[in-house]
């Protein structure tokens, strides 16, 4: 999608934006776990699936462009959520350089 054609009426899905802690699993480690950053505005357009098997069960991984107005804090590793839905941030990159929207490729996984 090129910017240029990009209308920000699209940016009409609420997503919550989490970032990654690190959480103490109480034998000296940690686990990670998610706390919400903010609750933004996105356009999410599904780009390709692929199924596999891991460990006996099926998987589905669908990647993701994740469309939302420019944010300082965004970066790969963080998610966004949609109700039981997670799409991992895997890159993030401003697509024309106007410093406007930032375009995410995510990672949503699913049986």
């Amino acid at each position: 999608m090129g910017i240029a054609d990009f209308d920000p009426g699209r940016l009409s899905a609420r997503l919550l934006l989490e970032r990654p802690v690190p959480v103490s699993d109480g034998q000296g480690g940690a686990a990670e776990d998610f706390e919400a950053v903010a609750s933004v505005w996105a356009l999410v357009t599904p780009l390709a699936a692929k199924v596999e098997e891991r460990a006996g069960a099926e998987t589905v991984e669908i990647t993701h462009e994740i469309w939302v107005r420019r944010r300082g804090d965004l970066v790969s590793g963080m998610r966004f959520a949609k109700s039981a839905r997670h799409f991992t941030v895997e890159s993030v990159r401003d697509p024309d350089e106007s410093g406007r929207y930032l375009a995410c490729r995510c990672r949503e996984e699913g049986r």
